[in-house]
């Protein structure tokens, strides 16, 4: 233990909190390799099928469907539609649209939503 004081108040700590800045020598740390990394190696293929898996059929007509929301999103603009974790809401795409996006309909409410953040149903 060591013992210190501070504003007049004497008290005590362990050692091990307590550091001599006038010593010089420093312990130095251990190494500890790392895992190498090719440049050229292939990155691993994103496993998002439930994500995406009837995405492409619903661009591709112009039904609607229903979605789960797999995660809350907060919408950036008024053009979107903020979502909560596991509600179910109405989604359809439009023509000219991005295609990282569908229209989702919620209630009375309509926007943009992240195909990312969805899970379409059957």
């Amino acid at each position: 233990m060591k013992r210190g004081s501070a504003a007049g108040a004497q008290s005590s700590f362990p050692s091990t909190f307590v550091s001599n800045n006038n010593q010089s020598s420093l312990t130095p740390m251990q190494s500890v390799p790392l895992p190498s990394i090719s440049a050229s190696a292939p990155l691993p293929a994103a496993s998002n099928s439930v994500v995406t898996s009837g995405f492409s059929e619903l661009k591709a007509t112009s039904g609607s469907r229903k979605a789960r929301v797999l995660y809350d999103y907060d919408a950036a603009n008024s053009s979107e539609l903020s979502l909560l974790a596991d509600e179910v809401i109405t989604v359809y795409s439009m023509p000219g649209m991005d295609s990282d996006w569908l229209i989702g309909e919620r209630g009375n409410q309509k926007g943009k939503v992240p195909i990312t953040y969805l899970e379409l149903l059957n």
